[in-house]
């Protein structure tokens, strides 16, 4: 890189100037250029930024002027300033990264500030540094982050104001942002495609098959990337479907139920979906699609908290709850009915000892009946899916072989297909 590293600061310099002054200067004691860019709408910025708020709305379609009266509700209102804005500074970021300009994107907020700045963070792709400090880090943070790399700090004061604590934080934010633009161009050569990309769904209750498919993988040439199955399938997804995954293996799927019932672990989508639209060849297993989850123990709803639901305490944090034997019907139909509609070669594979590790002997629900899913799946399967039937629990070696064995059989299937067009092309 011919040029210092640069981070570009955005956010409400009328409403918080005084904190970005101070991160731009800890940052250019850093060592890095910092390129400022304002989203404010309801007066003059504190100091002078590179890219004004003015251009940020022009970006949008919108006039600074109908959000000056700093109004609640309404076309003016703050809500419909944060929504717009945010669209633009998503357009300006989004030239500077294409051109490269910048190496890294901070800003700081509150409410407000994190809604306006994630939503743009969010969508400048994978890699692309990107940290916001926030009062909103140390709560529920999915409707910021969502399914992106972005990183949240909890501002733990209000950002309103410079104080010994305040400091503290904001330091560590601009050398952390820093220390991330300077190993941007590493970060990319990260990215850069070598093998074909594999995704695994997987559960603690479930990580010794997947390690075991994941050690086979990689012998045979694959990458395997591995999404935990607490709501990040929803990451998954998204990555299928924007092509960046190869190939599936679904060995994990508790995000069904969870999704169905409000577990902690509720992906807020349906799973299963991106496959239906993308061509990838995939194996599907019901791994611990039997049990949902939710917190500490008096956390659980009332009408979750009775005997049929078997509760499991899985970690101080983490309770586990099993599926009565309809809704293990309704997982197994479920389950079916996406691998049907598919379009990429698929198989699917039944561990009938152990959906995961709570059915070992001498775990908690060794020796429960999980029948309802496997007979509704395997009835509701369509007549050219492949499926294999063994005795064995899901985490057994021979179970994970023969799982990795028909993905190889799916792969294989893609190619020969891929094969069969190229020639198809040529001969019309």
């Amino acid at each position: 890189m011919s040029r210092k590293p640069v981070v570009c600061l955005a956010g409400t310099l009328d409403t918080k100037g005084t904190e970005y002054e101070f991160v731009r200067n800890t940052l250019l004691a850093a060592g890095v250029d910092v390129l400022v860019v304002d989203c404010g709408v309801l007066g003059e910025p504190y100091f002078e930024p590179d890219v004004p708020s003015s251009v940020v709305a022009e970006r949008a379609g919108i006039d600074l002027a109908s959000f000056s009266g700093g109004v609640e509700g309404g076309s003016g209102g703050r809500n419909s300033a944060i929504t717009n804005m945010s669209l633009g500074l998503k357009s300006v970021l989004e030239e500077l990264c294409n051109e490269g300009k910048i190496d890294a994107v901070l800003g700081l907020g509150g409410t407000g500030g994190t809604d306006l700045l994630s939503k743009a963070f969010r969508g400048l792709g994978m890699g692309v540094p990107k940290l916001i400090v926030s009062t909103m880090a140390s709560n529920n943070t999915r409707p910021y982050v969502g399914y992106s790399d972005m990183l949240m700090m909890n501002a733990v004061t209000d950002i309103a104001g410079l104080n010994r604590i305040s400091k503290l934080v904001l330091t560590n934010a601009a050398n952390a942002a820093a220390g991330m633009a300077r190993g941007y161009e590493v970060t990319k050569s990260h990215g850069e495609f070598s093998k074909p990309l594999i995704a695994i769904s997987m559960f603690g209750v479930t990580t010794p098959g997947v390690m075991r498919i994941r050690k086979n993988l990689e012998e045979h040439g694959f990458e395997v990337v591995t999404f935990h199955a607490v709501g990040e399938g929803a990451g998954m997804e998204h990555l299928i479907d924007v092509g960046v995954i190869d190939g599936l293996i679904d060995f994990t799927l508790p995000e069904i139920i969870n999704h169905w019932n409000k577990g902690i672990f509720d992906p807020g989508m349906e799973r299963m979906e991106a496959a239906i639209r993308k061509e990838i060849p995939q194996v599907v297993v019901p791994g611990a699609a039997e049990c949902f989850n939710f917190g500490a123990f008096d956390t659980i709803p009332e009408q979750y908290a009775t005997p049929e639901r078997n509760i499991i305490i899985h970690n101080p944090n983490v309770t586990s709850l099993l599926a009565t034997p309809e809704e293990m019907r309704r997982l197994g139909e479920y389950i079916a009915d996406h691998v049907n509609r598919a379009k990429g070669p698929k198989a699917v594979a039944f561990p009938l000892l152990g959906l995961d590790n709570y059915f070992v002997e001498g775990s908690q629900w060794h020796g429960v009946d999980t029948s309802p899913l496997f007979d509704s799946l395997r009835a509701g399967l369509d007549a050219g899916v492949e499926l294999i039937e063994m005795d064995n629990n899901i985490n057994d070696d021979a179970f994970a072989d023969a799982v990795f064995g028909l993905f190889l059989k799916q792969w294989a299937a893609k190619a020969e297909a891929a094969e069969r067009s190229v020639a198809e092309t040529t001969n019309a």
